[in-house]
């Protein structure tokens, strides 16, 4: 019984282990953040809204039915309602009906209502994909933040495993009288700087860490981490294809600019509904009603006046109306010019916000476009820069070994590649966000494999 218990413990320690060591990839951060964000939930109540909408639209355009059943007693003179002569007794009445009406013309602001409604739930969709579009590219360049602070907390600690055998070497050297106390000192003080660097470095990976939980929504920070992964530059020929290629590509399926064309649509059948107030109004109804009270006397066959019963009298005294209304607007006190012209503005102010979203993505794609090529050449010349700072810090070495560089020489030298090296992964992560940046532009979905 205690083995059993011992070992139920030890899978449960090893699976809560497992459970809070969970690495996130980056399409796993993206499809968290996209399902679980807030404003996302939101958007989507606001599409089935639009849906409920449409509902509506439709049914404004079927006719309408409805019941109606009352039932009365009255006391004392009254009129009796079958034969409309007055009577002094207690009478007891019930009163049967249903309504339908339907609109046959309004103007077309049925139809067109129907209209908006259809357009309102495609454009809600436009602003609910945009939405999750933008999430991807923040998700995206968060997780990049952290990878890129992560490789820089490697290169601090490998850099200061080195100074570390450098340091220990030159306490021998010094021990020895070889080397003068003050080189000691002088890569003392290099170790103490380089400790500074990794915990500066680990503060910023918790930082980043926290901002791409903050994304996700997750506030577990402390159990929450990325997978190690190491993203090497991505083949790409996207720069094969100009500014004006994927300015043109992206209009024909980015959601932003289909959420503004949208809005463009939606203004217009806003004019439309309300130029339809100036037409005439046309409806019809048909209603069948029917009618019992325990006061009613009709003769039999014999001519002697009875009482029929609830059914007989339901039957008896039913009957139908029909009939048709129209109504011609003439004078509203300005309020239909009004909203006509409130709706001419709308228009065109959609119209204004549609060209300046596409101006904005026009210049966003050119901006896009500069940057991949510029942190491109950026990080080839980091990395040039490191291969020499490299070369010079091993031939500084080779001097300092021998006693031909001082400490301090020799600190700034290898100071100046460590500062190469952290621009070789600045540059780099930089790079890589900008192309996939561009990419997104031209359709490509985000992906660092």
């Amino acid at each position: 019984m205690k083995n059993s218990i011992t070992i139920m413990l030890l899978l449960f320690a090893v699976t809560f282990s497992s459970a809070q060591m969970r690495k996130w990839t980056l399409q796993e951060c993206v499809e968290y953040a996209v399902e679980n964000n807030l404003t996302v939930e939101q958007f989507e109540l606001d599409l089935e809204n639009a849906k409920i909408d449409k509902s509506d639209a439709v049914g404004n355009l079927l006719p309408s039915l409805n019941g109606n059943a009352s039932g009365s007693s009255n006391t004392g003179f009254s009129i009796n309602p079958t034969n409309n002569l007055p009577t002094n007794r207690t009478a007891n009445n019930v009163n049967i009906s249903a309504t339908s009406s339907i609109t046959l013309f309004d103007g077309l602001r049925n139809i067109n209502q129907l209209n908006r409604a259809k357009m309102n739930a495609i454009a809600n969709q436009y602003r609910l994909d945009n939405l999750k579009d933008d999430i991807r590219l923040n998700v995206a360049n968060a997780y990049l933040q952290v990878v890129s602070n992560k490789e820089q907390l490697k290169t601090f600690r490998a850099q200061y495993a080195v100074t570390e055998q450098d340091l220990k070497r030159t306490k021998e050297l010094v021990e020895s009288g070889v080397l003068p106390r003050g080189d000691l000192l002088e890569i003392e003080a290099t170790a103490a700087n380089q400790e500074q660097q990794i915990i500066n470095g680990e503060s910023l990976v918790l930082i980043s860490r926290v901002n791409l939980a903050q994304l996700l929504q997750i506030t577990d920070y402390e159990n929450f981490d990325i997978a190690e992964e190491e993203f090497e530059i991505p083949p790409s020929d996207i720069l094969k294809n100009s500014p004006k290629v994927i300015f043109d590509k992206a209009l024909g399926f980015r959601n932003d600019i289909k959420f503004s064309e949208s809005n463009v649509e939606l203004a217009e059948q806003d004019l439309k509904i309300a130029k339809g107030a100036y037409l005439p109004t046309l409806s019809a109804f048909f209603q069948y009603g029917t009618r019992y009270s325990d006061v009613t006397q009709i003769p039999d066959g014999n001519g002697i006046p009875y009482t029929p019963s609830l059914v007989d009298q339901l039957w008896i005294f039913d009957g139908i109306s029909y009939g048709a209304q129209l109504n011609i607007p003439i004078f509203n006190g300005w309020s239909t010019r009004n909203n006509v012209m409130r709706s001419k503005i709308g228009l065109e102010k959609a119209k204004l916000q549609f060209k300046q979203d596409k101006l904005d993505l026009e210049n966003t794609i050119q901006q896009a476009y500069v940057d991949v090529g510029t942190f491109e050449k950026a990080y080839q010349a980091a990395e040039k820069t490191l291969e020499a700072r490299r070369l010079s810090y091993e031939y500084a070495k080779e001097r300092y070994d021998v006693g031909l560089m001082n400490a301090f020489d020799f600190s700034q030298a290898q100071a100046r590649v460590e500062n190469a090296q952290a621009d070789v992964i600045r540059t780099k992560y930089d790079y890589i966000f900008r192309l996939k940046i561009l990419e997104f532009y031209f359709g490509i979905p985000i992906s660092l494999n």
